[in-house]
């Protein structure tokens, strides 16, 4: 069985990026999974902490897209491995949401975004779907970790 998601008002909204759970990576505090990821375009520039100030995890995003920001050399090679870290981190931070991915058994996992097609399924539902994918392994790390 396939489960999609997408808006963070639904029933499996803790899986969008955008979802008001925060999470401490790099010895700091970010508002949404998506403020860190976008900031991570920009390490080691006053960007980082624009970005992490944002408003809205959709402010955020807009900030991380601004192409007059100087966009990191290695981006391309390394936001995979940026994800995962923050998905992850967001799923051992709050339990309750850790309980709702494990609840999703073997379900195969894709981000409804009709305009994305690297994170999501796209429109047509030919999309990388990157971001179920992250999904998908840090429910399997989240299998293996001891519960607390």
């Amino acid at each position: 069985m396939t489960l999609y998601f997408y808006s963070t008002r639904s029933e499996y909204g803790c899986f969008s990026n955008f979802s008001r759970h925060g999470l401490e990576l790099d010895g700091v505090w970010w508002p949404t999974s998506e403020h860190y990821f976008q900031a991570q375009k920009f390490v080691g520039t006053p960007h980082v902490e624009q970005i992490r100030q944002a408003n809205s995890p959709r402010d955020a995003a807009k900030m991380g897209r601004d192409r007059q920001r100087p966009l990191r050399p290695d981006w391309e090679t390394v936001k995979d491995d940026i994800m995962r870290r923050a998905v992850l981190k967001k799923f051992q931070t709050h339990d309750d949401i850790r309980e709702i991915l494990l609840g999703t058994a073997d379900e195969e996992l894709v981000e409804n975004a009709p305009h994305d097609y690297y994170w999501g399924c796209g429109k047509d539902g030919s999309g990388r779907n990157q971001l179920g994918q992250i999904l998908m392994e840090v429910r399997e790390i989240l299998r293996q970790e001891p519960s607390i």
